[in-house]
């Protein structure tokens, strides 16, 4: 009986993955899964993500890490399962209030900015720390202001809406 309830729990999260997101998202997915998709044969499989990192500059991708990437999907990934994994992972963000107060500690003026050093510290030292190398990352996506401070309200929007504010 288990493995129906398996089946059944795939079929139902494919059915109504497409209601998860809006019509721009849903294209913006298809978009990155036809990039991925290297051989085009409407699958992602273990080639198709070496070769994907391979197109980004990371040559050195083990086979562990890939066989761990393909072990997150319940079987064959075609887009309905691509759309369902995404879901999946953003319906675990915590919502966009949640994440500002979390920076809200760290800025008891509520001037909407931390400082970049401040903030450095506290990801590298505190908790599941961040190396030097994802700071850096983050850094690069969500650049200081010319004062060296993060705009975290905008971070926080980004990481739950999924774009930038001054984009819209």
């Amino acid at each position: 009986m288990a493995p129906k309830k398996a089946k059944k729990k795939t079929t139902e999260a494919g059915s109504n993955v497409f209601s998860m997101f809006e019509q721009a998202q849903i294209q913006e997915f298809k978009e990155a899964f036809t990039i991925m998709d290297q051989n085009r044969d409407g699958f992602i499989d273990k080639g198709d993500l070496r070769d994907t990192y391979a197109a980004l500059g990371r040559l050195n991708v083990g086979n562990d890490e890939l066989d761990e990437m393909m072990k997150e999907a319940p079987g064959p990934i075609n887009f309905t399962i691509f759309l369902a994994m995404f879901g999946e992972k953003l319906k675990g963000t915590d919502p966009e209030e949640t994440i500002l107060n979390a920076f809200k500690i760290f800025d008891p003026e509520g001037k909407g900015v931390l400082r970049g050093d401040e903030i450095k510290y506290h990801l590298m030292s505190q908790a599941d720390k961040f190396t030097e190398e994802e700071v850096n990352q983050m850094f690069t996506n969500f650049p200081l202001d010319v004062a060296g401070n993060l705009d975290y309200k905008n971070l926080c929007y980004v990481i739950t809406h999924g774009e930038d504010k001054e984009q819209e």
